[in-house]
């Protein structure tokens, strides 16, 4: 069964909100980290969906269920409008498509359930999908997070040596005419670098901080930092295995619905929020359209490892498609997990280290002209 992709729309489609003409603004809620429906939310509505759809209930009286069980009102309004379009004739992959929540994988996957009557099996491998990619974000923010916090800690107490510590020295320094020697100018240089200029260098990083969220959707940006990424020693093959395992899962699913392989790919490419596989995705589309099979696609891209062309070579000839990214998939989802176990166990030692380097340095610098602070005075 497939579907052609020349009618997709980019934005989201029809559809007229309710307002209501007397709102309390303290009664609103607002989402200050993340949007209204997560990936970890998905994960839950999809597991839920499936389960109850296994059971024997319909779509509408699961879709009721889920409502109820909100504790949040935006989001029990967000699954009573889902149901509201059922209750007037549109399918549930039309009332999802009008959801700018959802993402055109989403669409295409619950149109192909709709369609072949696997509905119950698709939510439940969309959960499954979430469910993954929830499990890498975790993993990475995990691997990251204990280095991170050392990291800013080794900063500030670098940072309150060179605002505090080394101006007191400096100016016993300069009372007693002491020679500095050239590490010591470095440093002291650096700290009146720091005087004079640390409040506009604050400035600038809250100004980086705050513009995130404006600069995240500028594709430009986006390509810049995914490339610098992705050339980052060991960095950038861990967060390439996190993106493999992802595009390979989306496969697994969309090939289980017997959606053609050009259709998957370009839809796997649409959910991936990585440029630089995107754009390989793109290159392997263009390739296929001119004839080439997908394992010789995927070799001229330096993105796909050799592994990945072999199985799926293999996948060609025995028409196993569906087994062999499934396979992939659980072969990159371990080794991201080695990968963030192993990042955060190098991580912490090298920080410290270079911390440790850091405070030497300053340390050193501040009491080489002591000694001959101390000859003065002798």
């Amino acid at each position: 069964m497939g579907f052609k992709l020349d009618n997709i729309a980019t934005g989201t489609v029809g559809g007229k909100a309710k307002t209501k003409p007397s709102v309390d603004i303290w009664k609103k809620e607002i989402h200050w980290f993340g949007s209204l429906f997560s990936n970890k939310k998905k994960e839950d509505f999809y597991t839920e969906l499936g389960v109850l759809l296994k059971a024997g209930i319909t779509l509408k009286e699961a879709l009721e269920l889920i409502q109820k069980g909100q504790k949040k009102e935006k989001l029990a309004d967000f699954f009573e409008g889902l149901t509201e379009h059922l209750v007037s004739g549109r399918s549930f992959s039309e009332s999802i498509r009008q959801k700018k929540e959802f993402t055109e994988y989403e669409y295409h996957s619950i149109k192909i359930g709709e369609e072949s009557g696997t509905l119950a099996e698709i939510t439940d491998e969309l959960g499954n999908f979430f469910a993954k990619k929830n499990e890498q974000r975790r993993n990475l923010i995990n691997a990251l997070t204990y280095p991170i916090i050392i990291l800013v800690t080794a900063i500030l107490v670098v940072l309150f040596m060179l605002r505090l510590v080394v101006p007191m020295f400096q100016d016993i320094f300069e009372q007693n005419n002491v020679e500095l020697p050239w590490i010591t100018k470095v440093v002291v240089s650096a700290s009146d670098f720091l005087q004079s200029y640390g409040l506009w260098f604050l400035l600038v990083v809250l100004a980086i901080i705050f513009s995130r969220r404006l600069l995240r959707n500028n594709v430009s940006v986006k390509r810049m930092r995914d490339r610098i990424l992705l050339r980052i020693p060991y960095v950038g093959t861990f967060i390439k295995a996190v993106y493999l395992a992802q595009f390979t899962r989306a496969l697994s699913l969309l090939t289980a619905s017997r959606l053609p392989m050009l259709n998957s790919i370009e839809l796997a490419g649409k959910m991936i929020d990585f440029i630089p596989l995107k754009d390989a995705l793109a290159e392997v589309n263009q390739k296929i359209l001119q004839g080439k099979s997908l394992s010789q696609s995927l070799k001229d891209n330096t993105l796909f490892d050799s592994k990945m062309v072999s199985l799926v070579k293999v996948a060609e000839e025995t028409n196993q498609t569906e087994y062999i990214f499934e396979r992939l998939n659980s072969q990159y989802s371990i080794e991201v997990q080695q990968r963030s176990k192993l990042l955060s166990t190098l991580l912490e030692p090298m920080i410290i280290l270079v911390v440790g380097i850091f405070v030497g340095v300053i340390l050193i610098a501040m009491y080489l002209p002591m000694f001959k602070l101390g000859s003065v005075l002798g």
